[in-house]
């Protein structure tokens, strides 16, 4: 786990003295975590899990899925009344826009340095 923190750490940009402060604990107590001498308590996972909401905590506590949680299908907001014809004044077929290429992956970058897949 210390080397999945070490990466969250990484991709936040954040060194071990910023991110102690955020998490409201001591910077010894992050480098203890950090060098594998000491292993995470509850109180230290619930600050983080406040803090960094995007962070999958199964990937960091046991390696599965990706570090960042994916939004699915159904938190993804409706298009605004005005996109619903969207293709109206659109001279192309429907056989056109089928060959189009789709969308995989959408990445949201947050002014604080974080960001979110949507798949």
């Amino acid at each position: 786990m210390n080397q999945r923190l070490q990466q969250f750490l990484n991709a936040e940009n954040l060194t071990q003295s910023q991110f102690a402060e955020r998490l409201g604990v001591a910077k010894a107590s992050v480098s203890h975590i950090l060098a594998g001498r000491n292993k995470p308590g509850y109180d230290f996972i619930e600050s983080l899990a406040r803090q960094f909401p995007n962070l999958n905590l199964e990937w960091l506590v046991s390696g599965k899925g990706k570090m960042y949680k994916v939004t699915g299908p159904e938190e993804i907001p409706s298009p605004a009344p005005e996109a619903d014809n969207i293709f109206a004044d659109t001279p192309e077929s429907v056989e056109t826009l089928i060959d189009q290429p789709k969308i995989v992956k959408v990445v949201i970058f947050y002014d604080n340095g974080t960001f979110q897949e949507i798949m």
